[in-house]
């Protein structure tokens, strides 16, 4: 993927200013700025302007400060989103549908947050809480035991209809 050399250039413009606008000695220049602006006040009489100075530097600061953060964040969210769905695809036993989730509608997320707070109330129930892996290996093995309970449940029955019969022939 080529970028034009304007998008590399702001690139690289957006990460030096994000790693200085965060660092201790950003806000150690702030913090000057203001305590030289509350010094200059009884200079310039707390007049009008010397409060616009202030108020319009911050302003066009906050402003301009609002998309390079934004930029910042959004590269990171999918640089961790990148990282997860490596994770995801080269686990055996995860679901491969949860990669790229973040893709999803806020009613298909919401409708996927209901179907996780089902399989941990049956995880819940469980005795060992790292048998399932995945959406579709928790569903599989929640139905498998749900059989196995009712099988024991038959046998069980069976077993007391078994030696309630051989009391009564006796």
């Amino acid at each position: 993927m080529k970028e034009n050399s304007f998008a590399s250039a702001f690139e690289r413009f957006a990460n030096k200013v994000t790693k200085l606008a965060g660092s201790s000695t950003a806000f150690f220049i702030a913090l000057l700025t203001v305590i030289v602006w509350l010094a200059c006040g009884p200079i310039f009489h707390y007049s009008d302007t010397w409060q616009l100075v202030i108020n319009t530097g911050t302003t066009i600061i906050t402003f301009l400060m609002v998309f390079l953060i934004q930029k910042s964040q959004n590269k990171d969210s999918m640089a961790i989103q990148l990282k997860l769905n490596e994770l995801l695809a080269s686990q055996d036993g995860a679901s491969n549908r949860l990669l790229n989730i973040e893709d999803l509608s806020e009613e298909e997320l919401i409708a996927l947050h209901r179907y996780f707070q089902i399989l941990v109330q049956k995880a819940r129930k469980d005795d060992n809480i790292t048998a399932s892996h995945s959406i579709e290996e928790a569903e599989e093995r929640h139905e498998e035991k749900m059989i196995d309970h009712q099988k024991d449940k038959a046998r069980r029955h069976q077993k007391t209809k078994t030696a309630g019969a051989g009391q009564i022939s006796r």
